[in-house]
């Protein structure tokens, strides 16, 4: 059997890290939102793609990110 290969969530901007939605080895679905990010007073949700487990929070509320930055990795569901 072969196992899907996990995945990283990156900051796609820079911003403070406002809430982290999950906890590692929380179950996650496509769409659901991982991580809460704040940038000049807006509030970026950051959502998974696919269905898996958490496998690493990288991120903490408070923290800031640069854009690039893992926030998340994720190791996929495979069907």
């Amino acid at each position: 059997m072969n196992q899907a290969r996990p995945y990283s969530i990156v900051a796609e901007i820079v911003g403070n890290v406002l809430m982290v939605a999950v906890a590692e080895g929380a179950s996650v679905a496509a769409g659901d939102t991982i991580v809460i990010l704040e940038s000049m007073k807006m509030e970026i949700p950051v959502l998974t793609e696919f269905d898996g487990v958490v496998r690493d929070l990288a991120v903490h509320p408070g923290d800031v990110v640069q854009e690039g930055d893992v926030l998340a990795v994720v190791d996929p569901v495979k069907v």
